[in-house]
């Protein structure tokens, strides 16, 4: 009935030996499931067949068929499926694959459907990115107040949490520019602590926004440690990403690698020049590291444009509403030429495309032809907090160093309602661009960035590879009909090509169409 073909992928005799009592046992009994009976709650028992296995480790393809039982995969090897009943997919000529793993992406699930995730081949997302998570806001008491409203909402997809230093700060107050005194470190420790205990899986900063930006050194020591204490990783998106500031910024996040795990969110160089930068911030990733591996780990999205608020192009002391306006009374002048040299630095006021009302689809310097204004006056007019939009200041050459590069994971950095193509294209663009059309990476190297390698960093267990015990998170398709369909002046086109995605084992879209709206799980670091 079957062979043992699975050998070479290293299973242990307990997992052969209870593949093979698996197996007995479901063509013995026969009688006891009908075609369509579900084992244990939503789950169904299935076979694939005919499949090239993918299995997420950078390991070269192989045929094999699997089995899934009770949500997890029970059985990889050579099957017979005459006996079987249930649920037989023939995967002849196509790739099967872990589910994809978005290690940096926004939303709230609770009020945004995430579907444009799902279309890509993502079936787990890591949320509360940039120092903002929902497990820390002012309207719970507790984050496990969070999480149990999450358990009892619908899930498309798996989704696991960061908790967020910034809105931790926030949610204590601690928004003034002074270092926080003893007691206040301590209250952000404890709540940092209590996040972590709850289930997150590390703690997120966003040190170029406020209140992140507040913080010194110092604090994210603390911190870190306190991360550390739980085996969590803090992400940070840096505190700058300005050419002239990568290594400053990137030596900060290395030096709090000795408390946690650290790891960069969508790595990128602002200004950068050529891929020979990309080189050397790599190598600084790499130092004192002799194994070949991540001094810290990184993710990376595979666009030229980043996404924010406007604010990202006001000085630190006229982000806020407040400060705004006291410089705008105070210090107009340098303000005006702060905005006019950081503008023509990131590529002139034509690289910034709004992505917000009134000024959406248009960039800066439409809006200035069209207003008679100058792109200075149009920021004075909207002020840090009245815009967002994609920024067009990457090299290509340089960011398809860290985009190919087979130790930094790919991550979308996108949202349900993110104006971005990032959001809806991601995944399907690494297959599309840089394996099939340019070649830039194997189809074995690209799964690995977007499956084996976020699940290690963010510390999911069971998750990312195809192995016997696993969850069954699973994709089948043909990489030729992948494709990524959204573009920055439509960036709502959900990806397509993706032929079957399972979650827990659970068919949840085939042929572009959802089967199951609530096969997700929410997500939970364990201690």
């Amino acid at each position: 009935m079957f062979s043992k073909e699975y050998d070479f992928k290293k299973l242990s005799d307990w997992s052969n030996c209870r593949a093979c009592l698996i197996l007995a046992i479901f063509i013995a009994l026969p009688m006891l499931m009908r075609p369509g009976d579900h084992s244990s709650g939503r789950h169904e028992d299935l076979v694939i067949v005919g499949g090239q296995i993918i299995d997420g480790t950078r390991n070269p393809a192989y045929r094999a068929d699997i089995l899934i039982s009770e949500g997890k995969i029970a059985f990889i090897g050579s099957i017979d499926t005459n006996s079987m009943p249930g649920m037989v997919i023939h995967a002849d000529d196509k790739i099967i694959t872990p589910g994809f793993i978005d290690s940096h992406a926004h939303g709230d699930p609770l009020t945004e459907d995430f579907e444009n995730f799902l279309a890509m081949g993502v079936t787990t997302v890591l949320l509360g990115q940039d120092g903002s998570s929902p497990v820390n806001a002012v309207n719970y008491d507790h984050p496990k107040l969070y999480f149990d409203r999450l358990e009892r909402a619908r899930k498309l997809i798996n989704l696991a949490f960061l908790s967020g230093h910034g809105t931790i700060r926030s949610r204590l107050g601690y928004t003034s520019p002074a270092p926080l005194n003893a007691h206040e470190l301590n209250q952000l420790k404890e709540h940092t602590a209590i996040s972590l205990e709850s289930g997150c899986f590390g703690l997120s900063t966003g040190l170029e926004y406020l209140p992140g930006a507040l913080a010194g050194e110092d604090e994210l020591t603390e911190l870190a440690q306190v991360v550390g204490n739980f085996d969590g990783i803090m992400m940070s998106h840096l505190r700058s990403e300005d050419d002239s500031l990568m290594e400053a910024s990137l030596n900060e996040l290395i030096r709090l690698n000795r408390y946690c795990r650290a790891h960069v969110s969508h790595i990128k160089v602002v200004f950068g020049k050529s891929a020979a930068r990309g080189e050397e911030i790599l190598s600084l990733l790499y130092q004192n590291n002799t194994e070949g591996t991540l001094a810290i780990s990184a993710d990376v999205y595979p666009y030229m444009a980043s996404y924010t608020g406007i604010g990202i192009v006001f000085p630190p002391w006229a982000k806020t509403r407040t400060s705004f306006e006291m410089a705008r009374l105070n210090r107009r002048e340098e303000l005006e030429k702060y905005l006019y040299n950081k503008i023509m630095a990131r590529n002139g006021p034509g690289a910034t495309l709004f992505a917000s009302r009134p000024f959406t689809g248009k960039t800066l310097e439409e809006v200035s032809n069209e207003s008679g204004k100058s792109f200075v006056e149009i920021l004075m007019n909207l002020g840090p907090q009245g815009a967002s939009g994609a920024y067009f200041v990457m090299n290509e050459a340089l960011q398809e160093v860290f985009i190919t590069d087979p130790r930094i994971a790919i991550a979308s950095d996108g949202g349900p309602s993110l104006r971005h193509p990032r959001s809806y294209g991601t995944f399907a663009k690494i297959i599309n661009k840089y394996v099939q059309k340019e070649k830039k990476l194997s189809l074995e190297q690209a799964i690995h960035k977007m499956t084996g390698l976020p699940a290690q960093i963010i510390g999911l267990e069971g998750r990312g590879t195809i192995k016997v015990g696993n969850y069954a998170d699973l994709l089948i398709f043909d990489p030729a009909q992948v494709e990524d369909h959204a573009t920055f002046s439509d960036p709502y086109l959900i990806s397509t090509g993706f032929e079957y995605i399972f979650i827990n084992g659970n068919l949840v879209r085939q042929k572009e169409k959802d089967l199951c709206l609530d096969c997700g799980s929410l997500l939970k670091k364990t201690h």
